[in-house]
């Protein structure tokens, strides 16, 4: 093949860059060259692609009109390779954080995280709680723990009874057992969700038996009036790429599980799990994170729950999709090339990627070692703020870490207000009357409706705060696009080198295609690969020098439609993924840590992302910007198609007026019987619903016996009862 190398390209040294909005370096509008393959037409390239008459040809084809022959393998470059994006420590003098030791426990993180957070008045939470909010929203973490601490709901099931009482003879005149229980409502509506007329997608694995069992002793802590943390019952989902027992990891496959046992939590998981945590199961993924789109051929495509004919995107597709579907108010995912990012922005919720190193990776598979790292789903900036400072807490253990440090920002969220100075910077014009060749510009390469969407956003935004945009150039982004995908797919080729002669028929079809590619790639090409990194490193620090994010959509393109032929093999679809990743990659590929917040949508209904790409260690920053975007955005945010409202206080309160059947509400009627009253200690927490004669106890039943407080007059009592109906 060597008759027709292409022309070698040679690089300019960085120093003589110019990175102004006035420089001469041009945006290159990536055209993939690859068909979009599913069915039938993917099988029959897959064979040929694996034969060896066909395969060195197909390869250099793919390379050379993709110009990875040109950008990359016959480069000229002076600097030198990076072949790891780990930053060191940098004091960015935030605004409006407080700054605290790691030396502390997952609760203790937690709680001051809570301190952190915007107070809400209780006549809010009782708005939220009836549905009288006009604007819709997702349940937080802290709607879970009130709900949970004031005992109208609970993690798994409390019994209430109305009964007289008459100079302790205590007699019951109605009794509903009224289960007001989160754990069974998640159960349902999973089921439901995998029903034929759905099928969703959301999970890979989960296990009823251990999420009652979780929500059991949840529902015993808030009892005694103990519970962990503000965690405590809340579920959480985890991406099939993250270890969590009893779970297999699977990694989207068949049988990846059989050769790598999962034997313990992950470390993100086991701090999830030390708070309360509900661990719900683990969600589904694009197959070994090969794709952007969320269609697995072996456990189904994840759906978009604002239109379930649309992808959810990937891989962390049902991780996002079970928080845009209410189901989980956080989620875990692995963000590789945007695969927290870009499902965040489909579905319509938040998407967070800290720093590279930020998170310990024990207990994650090793995919893609340098561009890899457990990111964060949510339905609001405030659930993402809580869940990454308590998993991100183990930095003296990250044994590449130059200069170890002991101290961490907490971004002071009711403070969002008074930042000033902030600057935005944006590769693209901010100019209107500026001549049409600019509306190329990296800013502005997506659909039109994203164009507009992101636009006005970022205006809102600029005219609240009084904010500043400035205009630079990022140099080569095609070039980092390329070096990126040269890393990830030589990484993830390599990580599956000893299982790959036995089970790679087991794999989807698009994967396999994915993998035979990433194996085309050489050792000269990848530490080529590597210097790029290094060269775009230097060009971000130089811009994020001056300005203290970088703005962007986070998508190229809104959720496309699944095709039905592409569930059983996959959908090879390489222009849409590129598209997808398109703003995605320097987050991955640098280290850097990047947020995505659903600021609007597109004609059709569709949601659309706005992205921020901060400093190395500047989290709380990229935390407040997300938080007065959201601020900005949330009353226009609208409820998905498919939604489940695990926390809605009128199913409890029908429940317990006996006018709802079990499913919608859990209420169930029970037969009169008598009470015999015993000594029995005392609960921490009596529900006392009037003063009169006539008084209602909150009954509790554990395994052990059923529980009961109450008060007459200003006498209280308290027993062990027995119902004999």
């Amino acid at each position: 093949m060597g008759l027709f190398q292409d022309k070698r390209v040679v690089y300019k040294p960085v120093k003589d860059v110019n990175l102004g909005p006035h420089s001469t370096e041009f945006y290159f509008h990536d055209n993939v060259k690859a068909p979009r393959m599913t069915g039938i037409v993917v099988k029959i390239f897959t064979l040929l692609l694996e034969t060896r008459v066909f395969r060195a040809s197909i390869l250099y084809l793919l390379k050379r009109n993709n110009l990875f022959h040109k950008l990359i393998t016959n480069a000229d470059l002076e600097d030198s390779p990076l072949y790891v994006p780990l930053h060191h420590f940098e004091d960015h003098r935030e605004q409006e954080v407080k700054c605290i030791d790691h030396a502390l426990t997952p609760q203790e993180q937690v709680q001051l995280s809570i301190d952190c957070l915007p107070t809400s008045s209780s006549e809010e939470d009782d708005d939220a709680l009836n549905g009288k909010n006009s604007s819709f929203c997702r349940w937080t973490i802290m709607d879970y723990s009130r709900a949970y601490s004031s005992g109208d709901i609970t993690p798994r099931m409390i019994f209430f009874l109305k009964f007289k009482i008459s100079d302790f003879d205590l007699k019951i005149s109605t009794v509903y057992f009224a289960i007001a229980k989160v754990a069974e409502r998640f159960i349902a509506a999973v089921a439901e969700s995998s029903k034929a007329q759905l099928q969703m997608g959301f999970f890979i694995n989960y296990n009823t038996e251990d999420i009652l069992r979780q929500a059991d002793e949840s529902t015993l802590r808030y009892q005694r009036g103990e519970p962990i943390s503000v965690l405590d019952g809340v579920l959480v989902a985890i991406k099939d790429e993250i270890d969590c027992l009893p779970y297999p990891t699977t990694g989207g496959t068949k049988w990846l599980h059989k050769e790598r046992p999962c034997a313990d939590d992950a470390c993100c998981v086991e701090r999830l799990r030390l708070c309360g945590a509900i661990l719900s199961g683990k969600t589904n993924m694009q197959e070994l994170g090969a794709g952007t789109n969320g269609i697995n051929p072996h456990y189904g495509a994840t759906r978009n729950p604002y239109d379930t004919n649309k992808i959810a995107g990937g891989s962390s597709s049902g991780s996002a999709a079970v928080v845009s579907a209410g189901l989980c108010p956080v989620a875990l995912g692995v963000d590789g090339a945007g695969s927290v990012r870009i499902p965040a922005a489909l579905c319509g919720v938040v998407g967070l990627k800290p720093t590279f190193g930020r998170v310990p990776h024990s207990g994650v598979l090793p995919l893609n070692w340098t561009v890899g790292m457990v990111g964060i789903l949510a339905g609001t900036v405030e659930d993402a703020l809580i869940t990454l400072f308590l998993i991100s807490f183990n930095f003296m253990n990250i044994p590449l870490l130059c200069e170890p440090f002991t101290k961490i920002n907490l971004p002071l969220l009711p403070m969002t207000k008074s930042i000033s100075d902030i600057k935005l910077a944006k590769y693209g014009t901010t100019n209107e009357t500026m001549d049409s060749s600019n509306i190329s510009l990296w800013f502005n390469d997506c659909s039109d409706d994203i164009r507009r969407c992101c636009s006005h956003a970022l205006n809102k935004l600029q005219d609240l705060y009084g904010w500043e945009t400035v205009d630079v150039t990022i140099p080569d982004i095609e070039v980092m696009f390329r070096a990126h995908y040269l890393t990830i797919g030589s990484e993830c080729s390599t990580s599956l080198d000893s299982f790959r002669e036995k089970n790679f028929a087991e794999l989807g079809w698009d994967t396999r295609v994915a993998l035979n590619f990433y194996s085309a790639f050489s050792s000269m090409e990848y530490i080529k690969a590597q210097k790029i990194r290094n060269r775009q490193l230097q060009f971000h620090k130089k811009i994020l020098a001056e300005a203290d994010v970088i703005v962007s959509p986070t998508t190229g393109v809104t959720a496309n439609p699944i095709q039905e032929d592409a569930i059983k093999t996959g959908d090879f679809d390489y222009p849409n993924a590129a598209a997808l990743v398109r703003y995605s990659i320097s987050g991955n590929f640098l280290g850097l840590p990047a947020v995505t917040i659903p600021v609007g949508y597109t004609e059709l209904g569709l949601p659309i992302g706005l992205q921020f790409i901060g400093k190395p260690w500047a989290e709380a920053t990229l935390i407040h910007l997300a938080f007065a975007m959201q601020a900005i955005c949330m009353p226009e945010y609208r409820k998905p198609a498919v939604f489940y409202d695990l926390l809605r206080e009128n199913e409890i309160n029908n429940s317990l007026d006996g006018t709802s059947n079990e499913r919608q509400g859990g209420c169930k009627h029970v037969d009169r019987g008598k009470l015999m009253k015993r000594n029995w200690p005392p609960l921490n927490r009596a529900s006392r619903r009037n003063s009169n004669a006539v008084n209602e106890a909150t009954i509790v039943t554990f395994k052990n016996g059923t529980y009961v407080t109450g008060l007459l007059g200003d006498r209280s009592w308290k027993g062990r009862i027995f119902c004999n109906t």
